[in-house]
């Protein structure tokens, strides 16, 4: 073998004797085989084998495969973002002439999708109460194909009753979905509900750092798997495997985190309820979250993210006060170790329930920072606006 052979050629090395806790970062554009007959019949090797880096190497087949397991669930398909998780469950389910219904509390880009890309090609959509539980029978036609879920809303924490609207959805022959990103598998197992996608964005808990962008799509029939892939198949949709070995690492510290950051924030939320200027905590711990008893029929803890809703007289107090913090940072998404807050808007995004509070909400996500430091930085925040201090946290911890 001439050196230029040499330089391109990898030696096999023995790993015999080897064996780490880590999961390797295979990266692939081509796989290769061991014969031309193997080459020509690479499509029955199906959705589950190696034909093509695109649709995965064992990197990408790990991640899948211990989704899956928390899941509870029998394939998963990974996907570059949560929204394209959406996207993609509904590009496979919906035709010309179907429709979907959504949420009133979804994550607004799932409405956007449905109005500028759905709409035009003759999908139809409907949004509907998130609190409606079986009386969504009332809205299904003979076009409604899909129902989709998302409990809580990230911003307004609507909890959905979803075994009744799955109980109704199934005697009309009628396919749900769910978005589970706020609770993950751990708190929260769509597929043993009944759901027929559950979808996480892998972005939030777990991959846990704010360095990935990523997501998920859990089914319990092989046949809805392979409709997924065929679907990110056809349009070209891959994932890094760094991405994927960066969210296996998150994975393995996801349990303490979620474990940490929703005894945090319940107790955040705890002390805010009731302060001068503020009209509503909506965090399920609290009995007047939407869907409080849902919660705590259905769901085995919290999550770090809640929110705050602040009377209108606040409003001028919020941009400086927001900006004089030193732990939390201002900054979309959630579910990282740093700790967020962000000033959100909803009332012009619903039109089926509307939102009557005039105030501001406040988006709390809790991190990993010393709780004592975070709560100076809330404590801050209130009186600012024009509450009172109520001390120290660390007499609650």
């Amino acid at each position: 073998m001439k050196d230029l052979t040499r330089v391109v050629h990898h030696p096999k090395i023995d790993q015999s004797g080897f064996e780490s806790l880590t999961v390797p970062t295979y990266r692939a554009s081509t796989i290769v085989f061991d014969t031309a007959e193997e080459y020509a019949n690479r499509k029955h090797r199906g959705p589950d084998g190696y034909t093509y880096g695109l649709h995965g190497t064992p990197t990408t087949k790990t991640l899948e495969a211990q989704l899956t397991a928390l899941e509870n669930g029998e394939r998963t398909v990974i996907v570059p973002s949560g929204q394209a998780g959406i996207a993609i469950v509904l590009l496979t389910v919906l035709r010309p002439g179907d429709k979907v219904l959504i949420p009133d509390n979804a994550y607004p880009p799932v409405r956007g999708f449905c109005v500028n890309y759905l709409a035009p090609r003759g999908i139809d959509h409907a949004v509907y109460d998130p609190m409606i539980g079986a009386e969504i029978a009332d809205l299904i036609d003979d076009q409604t194909k899909l129902i989709w879920m998302e409990s809580p809303g990230s911003t307004t924490m609507e909890f959905q009753d979803i075994p009744a609207i799955v109980k109704v959805a199934k005697a009309r022959g009628i396919m749900t979905g769910c978005d589970n990103t706020w609770a993950t598998p751990l708190l929260f197992k769509p597929l043993d509900h009944g759901i027929d996608f559950s979808m996480e964005a892998l972005t939030k808990y777990v991959g846990g750092h704010s360095d990935i962008l990523l997501g998920s799509i859990s089914v319990s029939e092989v046949a809805l798997h392979r409709a997924l892939k065929d679907t990110t198949r056809m349009l070209g949709i891959g994932v890094s495997p760094d991405d994927c070995a960066l969210a296996l690492r998150g994975l393995e510290t996801m349990g303490v985190r979620m474990k940490h950051i929703g005894e945090v924030s319940t107790i955040f939320a705890k002390r805010i309820s009731g302060l001068p200027g503020v009209e509503r905590v909506l965090h399920p711990a609290l009995p007047e979250c939407p869907g409080h008893e849902t919660w705590k029929r259905d769901f085995a803890g919290c999550s770090g993210v809640f929110s705050v809703v602040l009377s209108p007289e606040t409003e001028p107090y919020i941009p400086a006060a927001l900006t004089a913090m030193k732990t939390f940072a201002i900054g979309a998404s959630w579910g990282g170790t740093r700790s967020l807050i962000v000033p959100m808007s909803v009332r012009n995004d619903r039109v089926a329930t509307p939102w009557t509070e005039e105030g501001t909400i406040l988006r709390i996500s809790v991190g990993l920072e010393d709780v004592e430091d975070l709560w100076a930085d809330l404590d801050m925040v209130f009186r600012e606006i024009g509450v009172a201090s109520v001390g120290d946290i660390a007499q609650d911890i």
